[in-house]
């Protein structure tokens, strides 16, 4: 296992962004970003990783990703359904 510590940053840091989002700690990316003093659009990258299936973020904090699954490659577009999220980046079908 070799772990991806930014990857690791990214996903931890997107999912405490949604959860402030999700409790009403603040009430939408613009006021986050502001809060965090970072742009929406940073902001947006990092929200987007909240919606890996949850096997896949196991994977990452584990450093069982794939070679080909680092932060950039992230930043780009990738399927939202899980299951070719799953075949995307080669992790086994879940039924």
């Amino acid at each position: 296992a070799r772990q991806d510590e930014a990857l690791i940053r990214a996903v931890v840091r997107g999912h405490r962004w949604q959860d402030m989002l999700d409790s009403g700690q603040v009430a939408s990316v613009q006021d986050l970003a502001a809060k965090e003093k970072m742009t929406t659009s940073y902001m947006a990258r990092h929200l987007r990783l909240t919606l890996l299936a949850p096997d896949i973020v196991e994977a990452i904090l584990a450093g069982r990703q794939p070679e080909t699954m680092t932060l950039t490659s992230l930043w780009k577009v990738f399927p939202l359904e899980w299951a070719y999220q799953r075949e995307q980046w080669g992790f086994p079908a879940v039924n």
